[in-house]
């Protein structure tokens, strides 16, 4: 895969498979929370457009906007650290991939010393 032709029901499984992933809906049906260790790492839309917002980095969140068009500041989100990514779009499927380890990992870097321990021993078993 080259380009992101990543459907709905792969980026959910990518989402879920994270360490320690939990998904909820805290907002009704229409988007899947992504959280761990209850901090948000990724937002996915249920029904029409796929759309992934994402923490990002904010210097690579503004390099991205800049070099995607698919990539736009995180809807309804800080839009200094979030971005969404409108799927397919014409990005690297690689791209989306480490993405969304990079949310993961920018949310689990905040997390408490031992919920960190945890999410390190989840991922070195998986």
């Amino acid at each position: 895969m080259s380009e992101s032709d990543k459907t709905r029901g792969e980026v959910r499984q990518q989402l879920s498979a994270q360490p320690a992933s939990t998904e909820e809906e805290p907002f009704g049906p229409g988007v899947w929370v992504y959280k761990v260790c209850g901090k948000v790492f990724a937002l996915l839309t249920q029904d029409g457009p796929v759309r992934l917002s994402l923490k990002c980095d904010p210097v690579r969140a503004l390099e991205l906007r800049g070099a995607f068009a698919a990539i736009t500041p995180g809807y309804h989100l800080n839009k200094e650290h979030w971005n969404t990514l409108e799927l397919p779009g014409g990005l690297p499927a690689a791209l989306v991939d480490e993405l969304i380890l990079h949310s993961h990992e920018l949310v689990t870097a905040r997390l408490k010393k031992s919920e960190r321990q945890a999410v390190a021993l989840q991922r070195t078993l998986t």
